[in-house]
């Protein structure tokens, strides 16, 4: 008996979310090409024949769909890997929303190490770097977990030109920073500090924290800083919270642990300002990125107000 197409295909939706995030660097995009995979696997299901697992089948689809959608695109950036200097107390900080931003992406707190491990921000905004089917070589054979074979076949490739891709996809990717995904259970004495910090707008105990190169990124905003003192300065001088004003509201992000801050407006009530994603190594944060899109906060299942 043939199983239905819902049947079949629904329980990889998750998966090749993550998939397609991973290849664009934008949660809104990979929502739009999973309903794009999932739409043409729907009409071609009558015609499979069953020769790989419709998991692969999907993957197949969902790649194509994506390399179709990078076609002259951009790659997505965080302001750190624009190759910029970081910005002074003498720098304006101006919006850019020409910039396609790398986006974050909702983990689930259930998902295995890999996944967690492969979505890291740092991870997917090296990826943009990698042209489009070198990126989908690297994905497909690393974090999937294909064969050369296999990963030619999708691709329509030879396997020595998926090994040559490979190669240089590592090559370029080498200088990759190792920062270890930190389950927030684990980190969780470290988090309730930095909230109880960051509500009061202790500075002090934040920079108390944050790791000596640490890097402080606010896309769309250009510029980022570097290193405790500049951070200081800037959630002194920049950060319109003020003591007590703020509420942080905990969820994870790329796999690791981030935050929903909420500002307290002239009414009282607390409103998403940005959705706060951190890197933690040794026991101190070396990267905040926090996100002004506000579209983000219910994708992350955030509440509207806190």
């Amino acid at each position: 008996m043939t199983v239905d197409f819902a049947t079949a295909a629904d329980p990889f939706r998750r998966e090749l979310l993550a998939h397609c995030y991973r290849m664009l660097g934008s949660l809104h995009d990979a929502e739009d090409l999973v309903q794009e995979t999932y739409l043409r696997a729907w009409k071609a299901y009558g015609q499979f024949e069953g020769r790989s697992s419709i998991r692969t089948w999907l993957y197949r689809i969902a790649t194509n769909v994506c390399l179709t959608a990078l076609d002259g695109r951009t790659r997505r950036p965080l302001p750190f890997g624009l190759g910029t200097q970081a910005a002074t107390e003498s720098d304006p900080l101006t919006q850019d929303h020409d910039v396609p931003w790398l986006e974050p992406f909702p983990t689930d707190p259930a998902a295995i190490v890999a996944e967690r491990e492969s979505t890291r921000l740092a991870f997917v905004a090296a990826l943009q770097h990698l042209p489009p089917r070198q990126r989908a070589v690297l994905i497909l054979r690393d974090v999937l977990k294909l064969s050369a074979a296999e990963t030619a076949d999708e691709l329509e490739m030879t396997v020595a030109a998926v090994n040559s891709a490979l190669q240089r996809a590592h090559a370029q990717l080498k200088d990759l920073s190792e920062d270890e995904v930190v389950e927030p259970a684990a980190a969780k004495p470290l988090l309730d500090r930095w909230v109880k910090a960051f509500e009061a707008k202790d500075i002090p105990a934040i920079i108390d924290m944050v790791a000596r190169d640490v890097v402080w990124e606010m896309p769309p905003y250009p510029q980022f800083y570097r290193g405790p003192d500049m951070v200081a300065w800037h959630l002194a001088n920049q950060c319109p919270a003020v003591p007590h004003g703020a509420r942080m509201v905990a969820t994870e992000a790329n796999g690791q642990p981030a935050f929903g801050l909420y500002l307290r407006d002239g009414a009282g009530v607390f409103r998403p300002f940005n959705l706060q994603a951190l890197e933690v190594r040794d026991g101190r944060i070396t990267r905040v990125s926090s996100f002004f899109d506000l579209s983000l906060f219910p994708r992350f299942g955030l509440p509207s107000t806190a």
